[in-house]
């Protein structure tokens, strides 16, 4: 082959390389990681001034330690719910309960007649199905309602606007909210507030759950 003829071979080579397409790999962007349930229950700013944070509200491992020295039957009982939230595969939970009076931090929830209170748990499990299951379980004593019973104040599924895994109750001495959004279950139960303050309640924590 003369000089020219290999010249030309080269071109033709070099210029099919420049031609060629190649794929372009974009790197698979990592799932956004889950809030904690710490960031996902109430907090100060979201609820009314006249009520304050429980000592111990926080992670539940804390709260549940706090109880035991001021109430230990009531410790003894959410800690044998929180074991059956573990037994359902829970990895982390935590509770904040806000009082208008030091009296309601000790009492069970939902109990109290006449101080105002404001109470959310938010439970993380690892996947879904685990708090799906935990939901129907009961959580904290509060087990949905067998689909198609009809209770004064009762509302299961997608009426109550927070899904279909879901459950409210509304009397005028307390409301209370029991739902599963992803891979968490939530509680959130208003004592002696008008129906404004739970709805702004479970409206806050909900958008929280992703």
């Amino acid at each position: 082959m003369t000089r020219i003829a290999t010249s030309i071979a080269l071109l033709l080579l070099v210029s099919s390389c420049q031609n060629e397409t190649h794929a372009v790999f974009s790197p698979v962007p990592s799932p956004s990681p889950h809030a904690a349930p710490t960031a996902a229950i109430l907090q100060s700013a979201d609820v009314p001034a006249t009520v304050n944070p429980c000592i111990g509200s926080g992670p539940l491992d804390v709260y549940l330690s706090v109880r035991a020295n001021s109430d230990p039957a009531l410790a003894s009982q959410l800690s044998g719910a929180w074991d059956d939230l573990l037994s359902h595969g829970a990895r982390a939970g935590a509770i904040a309960v806000y009082a208008g009076d030091p009296s309601a931090c000790n009492a069970e929830l939902g109990a109290t007649t006449t101080v105002k209170s404001v109470a959310s748990v938010v439970i993380q499990f690892d996947d879904e199905g685990q708090a799906d299951r935990a939901w129907e379980a009961g959580v904290f004593g509060f087990v949905p309602p067998a689909p198609g019973q009809l209770l004064p104040g009762l509302t299961r599924g997608a009426d109550t606007g927070l899904g279909l895994s879901s459950f409210t109750y509304d009397r005028p001495s307390v409301r209370l909210a029991c739902w599963r959004h992803s891979v968490y279950v939530a509680l959130v139960v208003v004592s002696n507030f008008d129906l404004s303050t739970f709805k702004a309640a479970t409206a806050v924590i909900d958008p929280r759950l992703n």
